[in-house]
């Protein structure tokens, strides 16, 4: 090899070996930016905490949720998961003092709900198109059979039937008749509600 090519060879070299440095430093970082973050822990949440305008969402209610009416607070005991056709509802039982109280929530299409309260004290059955009681008419809107789902403390099975009639009177009174795996009607009172009449505080994880 002649002497004057060593420089030459000298520099092809240096030039290699920088240029295989590059590619692996390039090869690091590109590794480094795939590799991912690890998740940060979720912050801890005060499930009293004001959860602001929305009042929570009465869609998503299940068993052990706290509601919160202003003068009086309660817990979701048990619910029943509704469905006849392509409509889907749910009836929410409160924990209460005696009694026995619930709360439904539809959306069909917008969002309905109403406080109930079961009336075992009322002789009386959905066998026509008006129905009085205290000495309030109420009309018959709706009537039909649907399949349900129990969740947490409901008094009923896992899973049967029911049927229902729904009664309203001119004053937005609420009057309904229901029936549970063919058993005896069971009336009850009840009131709609908005969004703004009571707080939902969501149940732990």
């Amino acid at each position: 090899m002649s002497y004057s090519l060593m420089p030459l060879l000298i520099i092809v070299v240096v030039v290699a070996a920088a240029a295989a440095a590059v590619a692996v430093t390039v090869s690091v970082l590109r590794n480094r930016r795939r590799t991912p973050a690890s998740p940060r822990p979720a912050r801890p949440a005060d499930p009293f905490a004001d959860i602001g305008e929305t009042q929570g969402d009465p869609l998503g209610l299940k068993a052990g949720d706290m509601l919160d009416f202003g003068a009086e607070r309660t817990w979701i005991r048990g619910t029943l998961r509704l469905s006849e056709g392509g409509a889907v509802w749910a009836e929410h039982f409160l924990q209460v003092e005696g009694g026995r109280r619930w709360l439904s929530v539809e959306q069909d299409p917008d969002l309905q709900m109403a406080l109930w309260t079961g009336r075992p004290d009322l002789d009386l059955t959905p066998h026509g198109p008006e129905v009085e009681l205290e000495g309030v008419r109420y009309r018959l809107t709706e009537r039909g059979s649907a399949s349900y789902r129990s969740e947490g403390t409901t008094g009923l099975r896992a899973e049967g039937g029911m049927d229902y009639a729904d009664y309203e009177a001119a004053n937005g009174n609420l009057l309904s008749f229901e029936r549970f795996d063919h058993g005896r009607w069971e009336p009850s009172t009840g009131k709609p509600l908005s969004r703004a009449d009571f707080t939902v505080y969501p149940a732990g994880s």
